[in-house]
Parts: structure tokens; C-alpha cells; sequence
């Protein structure tokens, strides 16, 4: 039984997609709860709904029926300015590719949620340069993304969605793009990140390796979440 605070529950959540007279069940009345410091793996085949979800849980879709609770906050009940905020100030994302931003440099990139939230500039800069530096790329803050390798632009993307703080950070198949070396790099900065912050994340990926080093593995069924594995 896990005894950290919950950080977000996802209760009788169902997703489903209509095209004139025929309707898709993408998601299955899917429970989920996600506590403070925890890594949560996800997994399962394309098209069973794991990324879906993870969506739904960062309000960048919408489910057909359920409720998702952020710190005991029913996301969709929130206006969409409010969500905004909650995913600025709350949520981090880690995508497959990281999304950085070609014309600014490692260091600009991780200060860029900083600067929408509209927090002082040089704080955020410091705040952005202590995180790379923990990171391991201190010695590339001036650096773009061109100039960086697949590994460390991944780690830059990690390093924006922490310089919130957030309480929650959703990954969707962080290591997809990087070889294994670089794969196992970015476990282990999650793994230290987890527990030095008390940060939780959920990892959706194919990368059963990478699932197995979690704290809690799950797996996606055709839009049903199963339990595969007992919390360490």
C-alpha cells in the first residue's frame, strides 16, 4: 500500500470516437491513481489507448465520461484558462521528440515555461541553468538543439518540464528516439529526479526495459488498464 499523498486520480474514465453510425472505444472505464514520488509505467501495443490516456490525464483531450483529479481538482470542470494554467504550472510533458525550440538555446528552452508564467526573467534563467547543470549540461546552456546530440536534447526536454516544479510530469515514449545507452541516461535522471524532488511520473512506452526499472508497471488492453506487476 502506497502511503505518499495522491497526487491524481483518474476515476471510471471512457473515451470514445464516433464516425457517423459506427463508434470506437478507445478507453474502458479506466481507474488509475498516481502518488507523490512515484514512477509509473504504462505499456501495451499501438492503438491500445495508453497515449490517450496519458492525454486525457494532461487535459489535452477530453474523455467522453470520468472524472481525472489533480490534487483533488476535477480538471474538466475547470475553465480552459484555468487548465492552461494548471498544465504551465502543474503538469510537465515529455515527448518521443522533444519539441525544443530550433532558434533558442538549451538554456532559453528550459526557461520558456518560466517566462509564460510570467516569472522574473533572471530567476528563471538561474532556475533553468541549476537544472541543466543537474542534468549533466551545464557545459551546454548556449548551445540550440541542432548542436546537441538525441540523448541531451531529451534531457533538455526533461529539464523544461521541471522548471515549474510541477507536481506531475507525463511522459510519452521519452526513450523512443534514443539508443540504448542514451535510453538508460534518461531512467536514471528520471529515477534521481523522482526521488529528489518527490516529482511523480507516468511513462507510456514500448520499452518493456525501461517499464520493468518503474515502481509500478501497467498495461493497456484494448482501452482496459491492468495491473502487471506488484508495487515495490
Amino acid at each position: 500500500m502506497n502511503k505518499q499523498p495522491v497526487v491524481l486520480e483518474v476515476n471510471k474514465v471512457t473515451k470514445q470516437f464516433h464516425d457517423g453510425e459506427t463508434t470506437t472505444k478507445v478507453l474502458s472505464s479506466v481507474d488509475l491513481t498516481v502518488y507523490q514520488g512515484e514512477q509509473l509505467a504504462i505499456v501495451g501495443t499501438s492503438g491500445s489507448g495508453k497515449s490517450t490516456l496519458l492525454h486525457i490525464m494532461g487535459t489535452l483531450d477530453v474523455p467522453t465520461s470520468g472524472t481525472v483529479m489533480l490534487d483533488g481538482e476535477d480538471l474538466y470542470q475547470l475553465s480552459a484558462a484555468r487548465q492552461a494554467e494548471v498544465r504551465n504550472k502543474d503538469l510537465g510533458f515529455i515527448y518521443q521528440f522533444h519539441h525544443l525550440l530550433p532558434e533558442f538555446s538549451a538554456l532559453e528552452n528550459v526557461a520558456m515555461p518560466a517566462f509564460i508564467q510570467g516569472r522574473d526573467k533572471k530567476q528563471s534563467l538561474a532556475e533553468a541553468s541549476a537544472l541543466l547543470e543537474r542534468v549533466g549540461l551545464g557545459h551546454r546552456l548556449e548551445h540550440i538543439p541542432a548542436q546537441l546530440s538525441g540523448g541531451e536534447r531529451q534531457r533538455v526536454a526533461i529539464a523544461r518540464a521541471l522548471i515549474n516544479k510541477p507536481k506531475l510530469v507525463l511522459a510519452d515514449e521519452p526513450t523512443g528516439n534514443l539508443d540504448a545507452s542514451s535510453g538508460d541516461s534518461v531512467y536514471e535522471l528520471i529515477r534521481e529526479l523522482a526521488q529528489q524532488l518527490g516529482t511523480a511520473f507516468v511513462v507510456v512506452t514500448h520499452d518493456y526495459k525501461l517499464a520493468a526499472k518503474m515502481d509500478r508497471q501497467l498495461t493497456m488492453k484494448d482501452g482496459v488498464l491492468q495491473q502487471v506487476a506488484e508495487e515495490k
